[in-house]
């Protein structure tokens, strides 16, 4: 018979750390800014979504595009109700009416919110599919817009 004899086990042999897969990444954390997970490698992960610590910079320049198209919104809205033209949107029409002055303000602020959820909640499955149709809507509003100024409006 044979004995075998092992090495006492060192302290880093000895350490059990515990598991960080336990529970999800949360949606705001020190990762969202420096992290380094940019996509999912596998496809199961990526037909499932989730969060991601990094986002493209073509969403960036998506993004900052939706919000100048916002701006263009508040600027072509003024300048329509100056024009004595008619505000439809009733939940326009209530802020405005609170103040009409700053009403831009409120506007920017919603719109703003709104797309960091979006870009939070890009990866999955209905995420792109949200923001391609509310961008479609903010440029089929600015077209309206810009139609109701050079054909309707004196």
């Amino acid at each position: 018979m044979r004995i075998i004899r092992c090495s006492p086990l060192t302290e880093i042999e000895k350490r059990i750390l515990p598991d960080r897969r336990k529970k999800p990444t949360p949606r705001l954390s020190w990762y969202t800014f420096f992290g380094r997970r940019r996509g999912f490698r596998r496809k199961s992960d990526r037909e499932k979504g989730g969060y991601t610590d990094r986002y493209s910079l073509k969403l960036f320049f998506f993004f900052i595009s939706i919000l100048c198209l916002n701006i263009l919104d508040v600027f072509l809205t003024n300048t329509i109700v100056y024009q004595k033209g008619l505000r439809l949107n009733p939940i326009i029409l209530s802020v405005m009416g609170i103040s009409e002055e700053r009403f831009w303000i409120w506007k920017f602020a919603i719109v703003s919110v709104a797309l960091i959820i979006l870009c939070l909640h890009i990866y999955f499955k209905v995420g792109k599919k949200i923001i391609a149709v509310l961008s479609s809507i903010c440029f089929l509003v600015i077209l309206y817009q810009i139609f109701l100024l050079v054909y309707l409006l004196p």
